[in-house]
């Protein structure tokens, strides 16, 4: 069975950085494409960000473009998302997910994804 294990949120001043992991077990990790999504309370869990199974693919949504950075650990099935810059708007629960053989030809959709980690919450707050 895949796991996934979310890990590095916390609180962070506007302007800082956070380094999220996404740990998976059970599987390789070059089996699955990986998505990031993040909800915050009261809205619907959005898609952020996406690698795919190749590592070749990535995608970001416009809201953290050019702030978020993922990357992957094919050694230690680990996928990272990078957060720079941090707004107060950022301010939301955080979760990984898994979908085999995923593309991320397009942000990722969480209806899609399978596979999904518990979440670790970041608040940027002054």
């Amino acid at each position: 069975q895949l796991q996934l294990v979310e890990s590095g949120g916390g609180l962070v001043q506007p302007g800082g950085s956070l380094r999220l992991s996404c740990v998976l077990s059970g599987s390789d990790l070059t089996n699955y494409g990986i998505g990031w999504f993040r909800q915050a309370p009261g809205k619907e869990r959005e898609g952020i960000s996406c690698i795919s199974w190749s590592g070749r693919n990535i995608q970001y949504a416009d809201s953290v473009k050019g702030r978020l950075v993922i990357s992957r650990d094919t050694a230690n099935n680990t996928v990272y998302l990078q957060m720079n810059s941090l707004k107060p708007e950022d301010t939301a629960d955080y979760y990984c997910a898994a979908i085999l053989s995923g593309l991320c030809r397009r942000l990722p959709d969480p209806n899609l994804y399978r596979f999904w980690g518990q979440g670790t919450q970041v608040t940027v707050s002054s």
